[in-house]
């Protein structure tokens, strides 16, 4: 094993003492916070920030609102003494008035976020403490303000440099596996035979992204099928008695379903690493994969036809039609492509290469887009280059069956109307 294994072998055999779990003190958490900013000892500071979580671990809803509260309205940057900092650097240029211009800019309560970090297990905490916020901040624009903190920090601290990509299999340790049947977001698992065949079989595979702090934790986790062609239906993909293909043999791999697992992450974007990674490492290993493609839902087409007074056609044909034309067509904010996974597939450098009707035939698929699905193609040679299009022109490449697909889709769109 090399000195690189050795390392990551033993972060991720290491084990956190949950924040909670500590003594709990019996003093206003407000003077805990003041005293942590002004400590300056190592081991104050830990039972400091220990004592900090654990108070808020234990509080119900409405107590947790107001910790969040006095986090934003207390802690927040004083505007009058950002503008004299700010004068005083416009006047007189140094490393000083830099600095003194930073600390005043910065508002406290990322120095607290950064201090209750320190202490063992915390980031998993601060991980929860932000989709508490998201769940509780509501149309406060104070709390938006300190969802903005929690976004720069974690930004930094889930860095791709940071996140270590681990292989999940049915020889995972059973608290993992536990773990991907209650994230997985996009075709639920029902039971541990149902787990069972998506990671047994010698043609599947699954993938997590972990990060150090959390090593109990998949961030991130993709689930992967090895076919020989391009599928068009989940149900096939999935289907119960179907025979395992030998993987050499094989020529697409299909990302079928990618969860994320910790609501708290939102908006710190891992797909895209976790994609091109896992092609890579998997065309490292198979030679005969030749396609890198996904079987993704369409999972807001029904609202969006709803909101334009149109009825999703019956007939397949149709219902594919107006798929590819919401998929290259309707637009969200900044120009941006309506519909979400198509966002952040096409963020990522994919192009719409195929679009399947009753391809999902689950309560779910059916709601969502009539049971309509689209592969999206990761061509490896070409995705910097559909990334930077995407990013800079809102670009969206598709494939020539999609693009005429579209256009009668609009055809038909404009008629109905």
């Amino acid at each position: 094993m090399t000195i690189l294994a050795d390392l990551l072998s033993t972060m991720f055999e290491r084990r956190y003492r949950t924040p909670g779990q500590g003594r709990a003190s019996g003093r206003p958490v407000e003077a805990l916070m003041a005293d942590l900013l002004g400590s300056a000892g190592e081991t104050s500071e830990l039972a400091l920030a220990q004592d900090i979580l654990g108070h808020y671990a234990g509080l119900d809803d409405a107590g947790k609102l107001a910790f969040l509260r006095h986090l934003a309205h207390d802690m927040n940057i004083d505007p009058e003494t950002v503008r004299s900092a700010l004068d005083a650097y416009e006047q007189a240029p140094s490393k000083l008035s830099y600095r003194a211009f930073m600390g005043a800019a910065e508002p406290q309560r990322q120095e607290l976020i950064r201090r209750l970090n320190r202490v063992p297990g915390a980031t998993g905490a601060l991980v929860r403490m932000r989709a508490d916020l998201l769940r509780l901040a509501g149309d406060d624009p104070e709390l938006a303000a300190l969802d903005l903190d929690f976004r720069h920090l974690f930004a930094s601290w889930f860095n791709r440099g940071f996140l270590v990509l681990r292989p999940i299999n049915w020889e995972s340790p059973a608290h993992i596996l536990e773990k991907i049947i209650v994230y997985e977001a996009v075709h639920a698992i029902h039971s541990w035979d149902d787990l069972r065949r998506r990671l047994q079989p010698q043609d599947r595979r699954c993938f997590a992204f972990f990060h150090p702090a959390m090593p109990d934790e998949p961030l991130i986790f993709v689930e992967v099928a090895l076919t020989k062609g391009i599928p068009g239906s989940i149900q096939t993909l999935l289907a119960e008695d179907r025979a395992a293909l030998n993987p050499e043999a094989c020529d697409t791999a299909v990302f079928y379903s990618i969860s994320n697992c910790q609501a708290g992450l939102a908006s710190i974007s891992f797909g895209n690493s976790l994609i091109k990674q896992v092609a890579a490492d998997l065309a490292s290993e198979l030679k005969g994969l030749k396609s890198f493609v996904t079987l993704s839902p369409i999972p807001l087409l029904t609202k969006w036809a709803k909101g334009e007074g149109i009825e999703l056609p019956q007939e397949p044909e149709a219902r594919r039609a107006l798929a590819a034309h919401y998929l290259l067509n309707a637009k969200g904010r900044g120009d941006a492509p309506f519909d979400p996974v198509a966002r952040f597939h096409l963020g990522n450098g994919a192009l719409v290469h195929a679009v399947h009707a009753d391809a999902d035939a689950s309560d779910n698929g059916q709601a969502q887009s009539g049971g309509v699905m689209v592969n999206y193609l990761y061509d490896l040679a070409q995705v910097a280059v559909n990334h930077e299009n995407f990013a800079t022109k809102r670009k969206i490449v598709a494939s020539s069956e999609v693009t005429s697909l579209a256009k009668t889709g609009a055809n038909a769109t404009t008629a109905e109307r």
